[in-house]
């Protein structure tokens, strides 16, 4: 069946300006890290992804080696000689739904991917040089059959490549029209501002910032923010959840099939009982607000009007819609906000502190 669009999809959920810029964001965006390889049920990503679009979100951010757990390589790109979801199946998973689905569609979406972890084998495969930044951004486009994407980034700060190159590689995707704006994730407030200038000389501004971001993972309160707020640029915090902390699965035990059960981006070690003392607290002010533990991290990571959106991944339709209810509910009391300060503590689960910490 033709997919359409629902007409009153632009009535769902907030806009916020990115920065300085033209562009506005949805409060809440749809990350595809985790759930669209191949080792998930093609219809359900196809549904999950349609089902934000009616809901208003248009912004799908992807990264080269997403959806994946094997490194592909040019005699094996596919990962057929591998176990696992090879890297760049989320790509390919969201190329096919814009082939079939979403092409009419294509002008009212944001679609980013970045480049900076290992993606092929060899010295040429990860970091921030140019040559790896501008091949990814090729590999990445034909993955899902688009001419540009909207936003391409600096997926993490490479302390052995000067900043002016993979800088420099980002003004060059700007330029040749494989990309429509520059990001970086996981970049200090040093870097940043560092960034942002080098940019700014190079006439592409720095759109955008992608930092991890939750009630247990504080960083950018400590100085990111202010460089992003004086410098103009947008921020889109990913793991607002605290991967899956926040849902409160992990309060009685770690659930089968759940990242921690997996080591994947969370580990059995990170879940302190002090740790989930805080959770469920916190779930406590969540049900005297009317909202899910999930709905509360996600409308307290949006009190702050310099943060543009959050990344949330889903697996199901019906957890897309529970985290998307967040948006436009962002109103706090002064005695809430002081509750939820109480339990909102670092819990040490933020994996990419060292990327942000160069």
């Amino acid at each position: 069946m033709t997919y359409v669009a629902a007409p009153d999809r632009y009535e769902q959920i907030p806009y916020r300006r990115c920065g300085r810029s033209g562009i506005k964001l949805p409060e809440v965006s749809l990350g595809l890290w985790h759930n669209f390889g191949n080792d998930r049920p093609y219809d359900t990503q196809r549904a999950t992804v349609l089902r934000a679009f009616d809901l208003g979100i248009t912004h799908f951010d992807l990264a080269n080696n997403y959806g994946g757990s094997t490194l592909s390589t040019s005699d094996d790109p596919l990962g057929r000689l591998k176990y696992g979801s090879p890297y760049g199946s989320a790509e390919i998973n969201f190329g096919r739904i814009m082939r079939e689905d979403l092409r009419p569609y294509r002008d009212e979406l944001i679609i980013s991917t970045k480049a900076g972890y290992d993606m092929w084998p060899g010295p040429y495969g990860e970091w921030g040089s140019r040559k790896y930044l501008l091949a990814s951004l090729d590999q990445s486009l034909a993955r899902m059959g688009l001419d540009y994407v909207d936003i391409f980034y600096s997926h993490r700060f490479d302390p052995n490549t000067p900043l002016e190159e993979t800088m420099g590689a980002l003004d060059t995707a700007v330029r040749s029209g494989k990309a429509l704006y520059a990001g970086i994730s996981s970049y200090s407030a040093e870097r940043t501002q560092e960034a942002s200038r080098i940019l700014g000389r190079l006439g592409t501004p720095l759109l955008i910032h992608q930092p991890s971001y939750s009630m247990l993972n504080r960083w950018i309160e400590g100085g990111l923010l202010d460089v992003l707020g004086r410098e103009g640029v947008g921020c889109i915090a990913f793991s607002p959840l605290a991967q899956g902390v926040l849902t409160g699965k992990y309060s009685d035990g770690i659930p089968a099939g759940s990242r921690a059960s997996q080591d994947s981006s969370l580990s059995e070690d990170q879940l302190s009982e002090q740790t989930l003392g805080h959770v469920r607290a916190l779930a406590g002010i969540a049900r005297d607000r009317g909202q899910s533990l999930a709905q509360l991290a996600l409308s307290w990571a949006l009190r702050d009007e310099r943060v543009t959106s959050l990344l949330i991944g889903a697996s199901s339709v019906a957890q897309l819609e529970e985290n998307a209810a967040a948006a436009g509910s962002a109103g706090f009391t002064d005695e809430e906000l002081a509750a939820i300060d109480r339990d909102a503590v670092e819990a040490g689960i933020n994996i990419w502190a060292a990327s942000s910490a160069g």
